[in-house]
């Protein structure tokens, strides 16, 4: 897979945070403080620093959470709380944002993903944009705990010879007659962060449900089950992000360990 864009003229490329306020597991998450900067700051402020990004913007369903993103300088703009998704809110927040029509490639990143390494949401871009026949592009990275390869928290994906997603699961894949890892196959852990083709996100979200989507609770793979591709990046770096409370310290060590405050950037132009 090609790590640089293909040299035909380069798409515009915007990443959108789709934040809300609400979290089963940790309301109000996304305004939490961490080492002195709110969790979406720290968002925002960390995919700045990618490079494939044209436009980077916040869209969230909550005035607290606009109003402290002008604070940082953000870009933002206000979405329906009737949003079901993400996706859904990116797709808003395109139909609403007039200063958007020109995006060619929508990167979805993650609000709880602040230490995201940059580079891996340029190489989600550039695999997407090199591709004309995938809709949407996605990241993974290589699993060599057992124990992580096992649990269904952890997403795993298989990828064909050209980093075309094949399918997605809950479960170890492949698993052999044993059930076991096996030696000399590599396993994929799959990152939350995806890559849009404008027309495509606006039809995403109007896909039907389909069987292994609701099987596996995974939502791409409606996509896979209705004939789509989407391309795969393998990265190097698996991040942390902020799922409850205690994952808020966890973050804090990691930014100490790299010895960085992610200081304040200004905001990108619109």
């Amino acid at each position: 897979m090609q790590n640089t864009l293909a040299s035909h003229s380069k798409p515009k490329i915007v990443g959108i945070i789709p934040a809300r306020y609400g979290s089963s597991r940790f309301p109000g998450k996304i305004l939490a403080p961490i080492a002195g900067k709110s969790l979406i700051q720290r968002t925002y402020e960390n995919a700045f620093r990618c490079t494939s990004l044209d436009r980077l913007i916040i869209a969230t369903d909550d005035m607290q959470i606009f109003n402290h993103a002008k604070e940082f300088c953000a870009n933002v703009v206000m979405t329906s709380p009737s949003c079901a998704t993400g996706t859904d809110r990116l797709a808003e927040a395109l139909r609403l944002d007039k200063r958007l029509d020109d995006a060619d490639i929508i990167i979805n990143i993650q609000g709880d993903e602040p230490c995201i390494d940059p580079e891996v949401i340029n190489q989600v871009a550039i695999a997407l944009a090199n591709d004309p026949e995938a809709v949407m592009s996605t990241a993974v990275v290589k699993l060599t705990s057992a124990e992580e390869a096992q649990n269904p928290s952890v997403v795993k994906c298989v990828i064909d010879n050209n980093y075309n997603a094949i399918y997605f699961s809950r479960a170890l894949i492949p698993a052999g007659h044993k059930g076991q890892m096996l030696p000399h196959i590599p396993y994929y852990r799959h990152m939350g962060i995806y890559g849009f083709r404008r027309q495509f996100l606006l039809e995403y979200a109007n896909l039907p449900q389909t069987p292994l989507q609701m099987a596996e609770e995974l939502e791409q793979l409606k996509v896979l089950e209705h004939g789509f591709k989407i391309k795969v990046a393998v990265v190097d770096h698996f991040s942390i992000g902020v799922d409850t409370p205690d994952d808020v310290q966890k973050v804090e060590q990691w930014l100490c360990a790299q010895n960085t405050s992610l200081s304040q950037v200004e905001s990108a132009p619109l």
